[in-house]
């Protein structure tokens, strides 16, 4: 797919996603989610590639939903993707946004200015989130007359707690980059300058760990989060250990450890 509104870069082991609409702050579009799906699927294929990192072009991260291509073109009848009205969340029909970021190769986000709207609901998913001290979060859905989507009423509350969550849900309010890191929207603030060097080293340092064993980690956690039968945790767990021992990565993992060198797994 050639891509119109976001841009890819590998750097080594890591995949850079650039949203890439900066004279509109990079307001987010369908097709925006229909190239970006495209290319972390492919990061997905592809064993060269260890994690991949999203962000900005320009002074913004993410300005929310473009309003007339979206909002406005909705109110006047017509769809501003495929079949958005029949997706999730406004995304095109088909797209399953929570579910790719959930089973993927890890996601950083690393956010250089405004994240609104979208721009915060579609990074609550990802394993990281790096602001920059520049970054300004938002979920102004009550004050457009909406709701929040892309299970963003349950990711946040996961981060932030029920309080908090509701805090900046029912008021809509911005915040700064500190402020996220403080509420544990954000896992590090840094100073805007250093921002992609933090972002590229979280991501390089968990794409040093063996992709299966990374991907079946996150699906444990998205399962377990809310399960209440520790019986039904410890099963889930126990599968995929009976699974990772046979597999070349532990082979690999314990041989590296016995012979006191790096272990090589890709």
């Amino acid at each position: 797919m050639a891509y119109q509104q976001i841009k890819a870069e590998q750097r080594g082991e890591v995949l850079l996603l650039t949203l890439n609409r900066p004279d509109k702050l990079n307001a987010w579009t369908p097709q925006m989610m229909v190239e970006l799906v495209d290319a972390i699927e492919g990061a997905n294929a592809n064993k060269a590639i260890g994690a991949i990192v999203v962000t900005g072009e320009g002074r913004g991260f993410c300005a929310g939903a473009d309003i007339e291509a979206v909002f406005k073109s909705r109110i006047q009848g017509n769809d501003p993707g495929a079949n958005t009205a029949g997706g999730q969340g406004g995304l095109p029909s088909g797209l399953d946004w929570i579910g790719l970021c959930r089973s993927s190769k890890p996601l950083v986000a690393a956010v250089n200015g405004h994240a609104v709207g979208i721009g915060t609901t579609m990074i609550l998913p990802f394993d990281f989130i790096v602001a920059s001290d520049a970054a300004k979060f938002a979920l102004p859905f009550v004050k457009m007359g909406i709701v929040p989507e892309l299970a963003s009423s349950y990711f946040l509350q996961a981060r932030i707690g029920f309080g908090r969550a509701s805090d900046l849900m029912l008021s809509g309010r911005s915040i700064s980059g500190q402020e996220a890191f403080d509420l544990g929207l954000a896992n590090a603030v840094v100073p805007a300058e250093g921002l992609m060097d933090k972002a590229l080293g979280v991501a390089r340092a968990v794409a040093a760990n063996p992709d299966p064993m990374l991907r079946m980690t996150k699906e444990l956690l998205s399962q377990n989060a809310l399960e209440r039968d520790m019986n039904v945790v410890q099963e889930r767990e126990s599968e995929k250990l009976r699974i990772c021992w046979a597999t070349p990565e532990h082979k690999e993992a314990v041989a590296a450890f016995m012979e006191k060198r790096p272990a090589r797994f890709r």
